[in-house]
């Protein structure tokens, strides 16, 4: 009898467990992506993160994510390739369009760690996504690891077919303190 209370007392504990509040460590945020290039893989990344996490490794679906990107600093090594991204109507165009956002909606536990369920906006479109993710605590901190893929033709980012790939691979490494 008083171990079903307990065991009670504990789930209803737990289902009230506050998010915490995470400091993003911008400056160390890695935001990479890949895709099939018409002379093999491109590889580039996205720095100026701006990030809000609330987030509770017990608790996960009382937390959320916010958080946005500066267009304007893609990189992929290639000057000219780098200023027709940012520039043309057909890739990014980052003055008309100069934030990548993701807004959670749900985030839960699944059995290789976490995702978050959420809208993701490029290029005024937007369409739901879903980014697997760990986190890793270490003492005041932690580091936040996800990867998705996505279609680029969904944000009319180039044109169909052609040479380049239709995923985009997205990878995340987000360091953290509290």
């Amino acid at each position: 009898m008083i171990t079903k209370f307990l065991l009670t007392i504990f789930a209803i504990t737990i289902g009230f467990l506050p998010f915490e509040n995470w400091k993003p460590e911008t400056s160390k945020a890695k935001i990479q992506f890949s895709v099939k290039g018409p002379f093999g893989t491109v590889n580039g990344n996205f720095s100026g993160l701006k990030a809000t996490i609330q987030f509770n490794e017990k608790n996960p679906a009382a937390g959320s994510i916010v958080a946005s990107v500066d267009v304007k600093t893609i990189s992929t090594g290639i000057k000219l390739r780098n200023s027709d991204l940012r520039n043309k109507e057909i890739w990014f165009n980052a003055d008309k369009y100069p934030l990548i956002n993701f807004k959670s909606k749900k985030i839960e536990k699944t059995n290789d760690g976490y995702k978050a369920e959420g809208d993701l906006t490029l290029k005024g479109v937007t369409k739901p996504v879903v980014i697997p993710f760990t986190f890793t605590k270490k003492g005041d901190g932690g580091v936040f690891k996800g990867k998705f893929k996505l279609r680029r033709q969904d944000f009319h980012l180039g044109k169909e077919g052609g040479s380049v790939g239709s995923d985009v691979t997205i990878e995340l490494e987000l360091p953290v303190t509290k």
